[in-house]
């Protein structure tokens, strides 16, 4: 018997940090019975006998408690009056004498003041066949920023017809950046453009009750669109409650669809006593997928196990390949959650990887995943990258693209992450530069 009834799972494992006490930290380390560990949402008769894998359980607990203590501080004071000081002043550098409105269409986040560009380059036009991936990129970064400048980007520069922002109540994990920017090629109006949205949007209040996923729709015209585009805000610089989702590895396994990751199977409507949604039973069937021209995610974590990567194949990459994970160096959201146990998150679509240099392959894993290194040398390693990086960007823009040139800001958080591990977090601005600098390597489909 389950200490919770999850309805839409038959099997899951849900960490839970808030009753996590000394006993429950010290009960993983000593007991196979988590099952009876009030630290654990699973069934009461779960037992682990890999200490491995407790120990795994049991740092991870740790780290997420490490990472709520800071939400208060962090988030809500420094994050916030870092982000308005930023703010106040570049309007002063820019000659605008006003006081930062965060609602404004000239109010930037900490992700957009780094990398202010939201124009693509301008070789790249929609007979490329780096467009879609490019108009995902930049609508992935884009998606950081509030309605009005979002609203002013899309119908201004863009040129395009702007849908509709989408600021989604939803639970304590969000659903991930990068993980599920997708352009949709069809010939119907905003009916269409809104039912895919309301699919992948909609969420419930059970888990958190808070505004944690951000989107934003837009298509090419207001009428007959053949392009809609929908895209996903990630994690914020600043959120430590969304990196504790990106680092958290608990997981539900769903009948017919395998082992999914906790924060997606939550941002898909999933509610605990209740079930799933209503309304997903009246978006089942292939037919608006059938309609998809492609999905791109930038620095995608793991999302569930072989039997969720089959779902995934099969529905988006028949009859041609659709799902592109677009993975950047040494970036570590790709190698999140981390689990002792393989079995419960991989990777799955066809991964192109970029290097430092933003050189292309194709790869089967992501280089140096996996591997046995001690922590001594892998933070040698990554701090040897991020000088490098430094290094890179300071004649990035005179080497291979004005485009590319790197502002003063940017250049200090690249210096920062030198001394400190972890930062930059996720390099939204390397993924920009990467699919840019492609050439015509990035197919559409294939």
């Amino acid at each position: 018997m389950s200490k919770l009834d999850y309805c839409f799972s038959n099997d899951y494992m849900v960490l839970r940090p808030d009753r996590a006490g000394a006993y429950e930290l010290l009960h993983l380390l000593f007991s196979p019975k988590v099952g009876r560990n009030k630290a654990v949402d699973c069934f009461t008769s779960t037992e682990l006998h890999s200490f491995r894998r407790r120990l795994s359980i049991f740092l991870n607990l740790l780290l997420q408690l490490f990472l709520l203590s800071l939400v208060g501080p962090l988030v809500a004071v420094l994050g916030g009056a870092l982000e308005f000081a930023l703010n106040l002043a570049s309007n002063v550098l820019h000659g605008r004498m006003e006081y930062p409105d965060r609602k404004s269409a000239s109010y930037r986040s900490i992700t957009g003041l780094i990398d202010p560009r939201v124009d693509l380059e301008r070789s790249i036009t929609p007979a490329d066949s780096r467009y879609h991936a490019a108009l995902c990129v930049m609508a992935s970064k884009v998606a950081y920023e509030n309605e009005a400048f979002i609203r002013d980007v899309v119908t201004r520069r863009w040129q395009m017809e702007f849908v509709q922002f989408f600021n989604c109540w939803n639970g304590k994990h969000s659903i991930k950046d990068r993980f599920c920017t997708a352009p949709f090629a069809h010939r119907r109006t905003h009916a269409t453009c809104l039912m895919l949205c309301v699919w992948c949007l909609l969420y419930c209040a059970e888990f958190e009750n808070a505004y944690t996923a951000q989107a934003f729709v837009f298509c090419d015209k207001a009428a007959d669109a053949e392009l809609v585009v929908v895209a996903f805000r990630g994690t914020p610089a600043l959120d430590v409650a969304r990196w504790c989702a990106d680092v958290d590895p608990s997981w539900y396994k769903i009948p017919r669809l395998g082992r999914a990751h906790a924060a997606y199977t939550h941002a898909l409507g999933a509610q605990r006593n209740i079930g799933w949604p209503k309304w997903v039973e009246h978006v089942k069937g292939k037919a608006a997928l059938d309609r998809l021209a492609g999905v791109y995610t930038f620095g995608q974590p793991r999302v569930g196990d072989a039997m969720l990567a089959m779902f995934a194949e099969r529905n988006l990459d028949r009859p041609r390949k659709r799902h592109f994970r677009i993975t950047y160096g040494d970036d570590p959201l790709p190698r999140l959650p981390h689990e002792s146990s393989a079995a419960h998150f991989l990777h799955f679509g066809i991964r192109l990887h970029f290097d430092s240099l933003y050189n292309l392959k194709v790869v089967k894993e992501l280089p140096g995943d996996g591997s046995s290194s001690s922590s001594a040398a892998e933070f040698a390693t990554s701090r040897i990258n991020a000088a490098w990086e430094l290094a890179r960007s300071a004649y990035l823009g005179y080497w291979r693209s004005a485009y590319c040139r790197e502002g003063w800001l940017l250049m200090a958080a690249r210096a920062a992450a030198v001394a400190l591990p972890g930062l930059p977090f996720h390099r939204v601005q390397d993924y920009v530069n990467a699919v840019t600098l492609a050439g015509s390597n990035i197919p559409k489909d294939m």
